[in-house]
């Protein structure tokens, strides 16, 4: 069993905001594979599945983004999740819009989301998908709960996809696999 989760805030004042593309990653992903995303557990929205023939249970966690840790922990506990078994998908404002950067492991890079799952697992080894929004120049709070912009709404769709793709990757290659094909930027166009 593997857990995907994707980060971001619920509430209908943040749907579709930059800050909820791990949501929409998590949504692309139970869309291709037949997932129910819709129950409740583990304070979060959740379901469970089968992607490229592996058991995998999503995860969107309704806490604060700040809290998402408690929402991993839980759903983690109850399938007694290796954390080489824990993807979490998040936004990042220090890539490029449409950049993907996969990792193994590491620091939460100023992303307090990561931060807050980290200390509530106390280790730094479980993959992350970061996706890039573009640069905060007006403010990082502003940024990322504001919108993607009309020219932007195409590309993010496109962002999202390739996004699930890397996210099928992981669960049937592993991240080695998943961060030689996928990291890097998607292009604006085929």
């Amino acid at each position: 069993m593997k857990l995907i989760v994707g980060l971001g805030n619920a509430g209908p004042e943040y749907k579709a905001t930059r800050h909820n593309v791990g949501f929409e990653v998590v949504d692309a992903v139970a869309v291709r594979h037949s997932v129910d995303v819709s129950g409740e557990k583990f304070h979060g929205w959740f379901g469970q599945g089968k992607v490229s023939g592996e058991r995998v249970a999503l995860l969107k966690p309704t806490t604060l983004m700040n809290r998402s840790g408690r929402a991993v922990l839980a759903a983690g506990r109850f399938f007694k999740i290796e954390l080489s078994d824990l993807l979490v998908i998040v936004d990042d404002f220090a890539l490029p819009l449409g950049r993907l950067r996969m990792r193994e492991s590491g620091s939460a890079g100023g992303h307090n989301g990561l931060q807050d799952i980290i200390d509530t697992l106390s280790s730094e080894q479980w993959s992350r998908l970061r996706v890039g929004i573009g640069d905060a120049l007006g403010g990082a709070t502003s940024h990322v709960l504001g919108k993607f912009t009309k020219r932007e709404q195409a590309r993010v769709a496109r962002i999202v996809q390739r996004a699930a793709d890397a996210v099928e990757c992981w669960v049937s290659a592993g991240p080695v696999a998943a961060m030689t094909r996928f990291n890097g930027d998607v292009p604006e166009e085929d």
